[in-house]
């Protein structure tokens, strides 16, 4: 059974910016991360990020993860192991 979903994306009709509002910068955050965890764009520009690049995203997911989720949510809402 799959657990994950991109479905925002696939019905996002909106501006696409980011500045004008809150409702339309979390919209586009939602819309850009969408597009960016498709399996076919991270093939391509995950090989070309140097190593440092690479920590930076993963350090940076981590402590918003930490700082915004309990530990319930994270293993519920973001690994979706509970």
């Amino acid at each position: 059974m799959k657990k994950d979903t991109h479905n925002f994306v696939q019905k996002y009709k909106g501006l696409g910016a980011f500045g004008l509002n809150r409702e339309t910068d979390e919209e586009t955050i939602m819309f850009y991360l969408q597009k960016f965890s498709e399996d076919s764009f991270l093939k391509t520009i995950l090989p070309r990020l140097p190593d440092q690049e690479l920590e930076e995203i993963y350090l940076f997911i981590n402590d918003k993860l930490k700082q915004h989720l309990s530990e319930d949510e994270y293993h519920s809402l973001f690994l979706k192991d509970r």
